[in-house]
């Protein structure tokens, strides 16, 4: 049975890996870097017994995930797809699903690491790129393999799609509590991960801790600096590797945005902003 992990990009996606891999899977909660693959990007070539040829990932991903739940084991997977159904294909059903983490974040503050993470020159660039109804991002095509392809959409319809629909026992996690209450936050996460898996036990206090701080933003950026950071995309400008750990709790959308762009932003998103309590 599959535990997603979903968000739309740059939402903290890669910062509940992390700490669910130090608790999950570390000694006594220490991360380890190496480990992070054990919560691997879906959907990816890995799962799949064939070539994926472009525009037909949905054809692919019922089979691929009743070969996982076969299985038999619990398996953490990431993903930025929408929860969507393409031509009669759903992206997951509940009897694959043991539950749902979704991440979100404030638009404001995602629009700053969607400007970094894909090299746009301008805001406005990158709010189009968040406004996409229908973005799709694609790996491989150098291989004419699409094993990698997420039917992203915009933001708005990303979380709409996973958190409007009530099949799946879910929680939902706002990336500015992991900054501003992270022991709260996280010790929600693990006592839902344990409900859905089945366990009694208490939360490990001592690893619990440990997962925090070794997972902090700080802590993984150390990590990309020291170049064991696998996940790096390039500028297709330049070639030049993008930063991914950005800046994180430093990214403070009244800082970083001029006026026309605040007002642009809380116009367009007024009432996903109130939904979320971003309005305060």
């Amino acid at each position: 049975m599959i535990i997603w992990i979903a968000s739309y990009p740059k939402s903290g996606n890669t910062w509940i890996r992390s700490f669910l891999t130090a608790y999950y899977f570390c000694d006594n909660g220490i991360f380890d870097i190496g480990k992070l693959n054990l919560i691997q990007d879906y959907p990816n070539k890995q799962f799949f017994n064939e070539k994926v040829k472009e525009g037909e990932i949905h054809k692919h991903w019922e089979t691929s995930q009743k070969d996982i739940c076969d299985q038999k084991k619990v398996k953490f997977l990431k993903t930025h797809n929408s929860l969507i159904t393409a031509f009669g294909n759903e992206f997951t059903k509940p009897e694959y699903s043991l539950g749902v983490i979704y991440v979100i974040r404030d638009p404001r503050n995602i629009i700053t690491s969607v400007k970094n993470h894909n090299d746009f020159d301008t805001y406005d660039e990158a709010l189009k790129y968040m406004q996409n109804e229908n973005l799709v991002l694609k790996d491989y095509p150098h291989l004419k393999n699409y094993a990698k392809t997420n039917i992203v959409n915009s933001w708005r319809i990303n979380y709409q799609s996973w958190l409007s629909n009530k099949s799946f026992r879910r929680l939902t996690i706002r990336y500015e509590d992991m900054v501003e209450n992270p022991t709260q936050t996280f010790e929600k996460l693990v006592n839902f991960v344990n409900i859905l898996m089945g366990f009694n036990n208490k939360i490990d206090r001592e690893k619990l801790n440990n997962s925090i701080n070794t997972t902090n933003f700080k802590s993984l950026q150390n990590i990309e600096n020291a170049g064991n950071f696998g996940e790096n995309v390039y500028s297709l400008k330049d070639n030049r590797k993008i930063k991914f750990f950005y800046q994180g709790p430093e990214n403070d959308w009244k800082k970083n945005l001029d006026e026309s762009m605040i007002k642009k932003m809380n116009e367009y998103y007024k009432n996903d902003l109130k939904f979320f309590q971003y309005d305060n």
